[in-house]
């Protein structure tokens, strides 16, 4: 690991063959394109490092990570022209590292937020944890991946009813559906996050990570592609009446009242 690399949001560490991401965006932990950048830079730090077997992404805070926060920074919501190719060109870098991650989720991981999650390969969760595709009921269309990732975990049915729906599911309904993976008490979460990474830590990470390149194989491709394909739905979708009255809606804590134009 680059050792003299410090980081503005998040916070990097090793303790024996497991590393430690950190995001320091309490309490909701927003994303944009520095933050998923700097995770960026240092998961390749971490597959340059051959003392690194394995790895944990978590996050200081209430939440995970309830996406772009829409309502404080437009700008970190924007899934448009350049700034959105730039955002998913960053997310795909993270698929196309080869250390194994585990996500521990703690409370909120909400739209990009949860693109983040399921762009690692397990899940630890707590009954605390909510999980949703949420951008149905913002009125645009999925990003970060997820038209690829969540039917690939719980299959097209039920990742279609989420994408509809924008429903929340409670850590539980997650664990039971696929979308998680190990549910704990939220004092113990990132313990268990740890400790199962370890477990994979004692195995042999050559093996590891020739195992990890073929059960992936081809992942990084299809989310890019299906990136491409987001962000043309996106561009036009963010543009419409409803995109606004969802964001409106959801800054204001009520259903939002949609006209379809």
């Amino acid at each position: 690991m680059d050792a003299h690399v410090t980081y503005k949001d998040i916070g990097v560490s090793l303790s024996g063959h497991v590393g430690t991401i950190e995001i320091r965006r309490p309490p909701h932990n927003y994303f944009d394109n520095a933050l998923i950048n700097q995770i960026g830079d240092a998961l390749e730090a971490f597959d340059r490092d051959p003392v690194c077997r394995a790895v944990v992404l978590g996050a200081e805070g209430k939440s995970f990570c309830a996406g772009a926060d829409f309502a404080n920074r437009p700008a970190t919501g924007s899934s448009a022209g350049e700034t959105g190719k730039h955002l998913y060109k960053e997310a795909i870098r993270l698929f196309r590292t080869r250390k194994p991650i585990v996500a521990a989720v703690q409370g909120a991981a909400i739209g990009g937020g949860l693109g983040l999650a399921l762009m690692a390969d397990f899940r630890v969760t707590c009954p605390e944890g909510r999980f949703s595709a949420n951008f149905n009921r913002l009125g645009f269309h999925p990003g970060f991946g997820l038209t690829c990732t969540l039917p690939r975990l719980v299959g097209q049915q039920k990742a279609n009813l989420l994408f509809y729906t924008g429903r929340r599911v409670t850590g539980e309904e997650a664990v039971a559906m696929g979308m998680a993976d190990v549910l704990v008490p939220l004092a113990e979460l990132r313990a268990a996050a740890t400790a199962l990474a370890t477990e994979i830590a004692q195995s042999a990470p050559l093996a590891v990570m020739s195992t990890r390149e073929t059960v992936r194989r081809g992942l990084a491709d299809a989310v890019e592609a299906a990136t491409e394909r987001e962000l043309i739905e996106q561009d036009w979708t963010r543009k419409t009446a409803d995109f606004k009255e969802g964001v409106k809606a959801w800054a204001e804590k009520r259903l939002p009242d949609f006209k379809g134009a």
